[in-house]
């Protein structure tokens, strides 16, 4: 009886391993739509992260804080079983920085210094290739390269902002502090300088160093996505090259014909 019970209870953990790596790392209808479910998901628990500063003193705070926890690591679970190699998984960049935001949310107030890095779950959300496929497959395709830029730039400055606030404003609770924060973090990152706040000392001039050199960066790299001639995400079958015209009839790179889908 006991060996029956186990072998019924390793075949139902056999069928959920298998159902979640449908879910997770499938095609079909069902699998893209829980895709873009945890995709919604993750834009409101990153919506939260954002708002952190400004709701960190409210009693409903830490049920909040709590609550996203528990989903997340649900979510962490869930992928592990998904995974075919799980200690693979546990060094993936994406998952080291799941399990450090984790940590953040179950030890809010001993790791309160560390909250801004919450901010880089909408990185990890941008490696998620189901949400571009989905994006690929309207009309908008073209500009897939502008949106990518989009997100890295608006999670540097909200991580830099994070950043800011926790070190230099500290001082100045609430929305007042974090707004200054977030105007000096984008005055900074055009480098238009007006001057009315500054951070002070040497730990303040190198972190303005830093922003500056590194928002120019990705204003330039947005820049370019937004001008350079549109290309679309279309795998060659013969050479692999990624990216083409849209009307592409053949490969630049080796010649083969291209049946390059249009948009939904």
């Amino acid at each position: 009886m006991s060996e029956r019970a186990d072998t019924t209870a390793q075949a139902g953990f056999g069928r959920l391993r298998d159902r979640l790596r449908q879910l997770y790392h499938g095609r079909s209808p069902d699998a893209l739509r829980f895709q873009m479910t945890t995709a919604i998901v993750d834009v409101l628990i990153i919506a939260f992260f954002i708002a952190t500063p400004l709701i960190r003193d409210r009693p409903a705070f830490l049920w909040i804080d709590y609550s996203i926890a528990t989903i997340l690591v649900v979510e962490i679970a869930a992928r592990m079983l998904a995974a075919s190699h799980v200690f693979r998984l546990l060094r993936q960049p994406t998952m080291l920085l799941d399990l450090l935001i984790l940590a953040t949310l179950l030890a809010p107030h001993l790791l309160e210094n560390f909250g801004f890095l919450r901010i880089l779950r909408l990185w990890s959300l941008s490696k998620r290739g189901a949400i571009w496929l989905q994006f690929r497959r309207t009309r908008f395709r073209e500009w897939e390269d502008a949106a990518r830029a989009v997100i890295n730039l608006t999670t540097f400055l909200f991580v830099v902002t994070g950043f800011i606030y926790t070190f230099f404003f500290a001082g100045r609770p609430g929305i007042e502090g974090y707004v200054d924060a977030f105007y000096f973090t984008v005055t900074t990152m055009t480098t238009t300088g007006f001057g009315d706040i500054v951070l002070p000392g040497i730990a303040g001039k190198l972190t303005s160093i830093i922003v500056m050199i590194v928002g120019i960066s990705l204003f330039v790299r947005l820049a370019q996505a937004v001008f350079r001639p549109v290309k679309v995400t279309f795998p060659c079958p013969q050479c692999g090259l990624q990216r083409h015209e849209p009307d592409a009839v053949h490969c630049k790179a080796c010649g083969i014909m291209l049946c390059i889908p249009d948009p939904d």
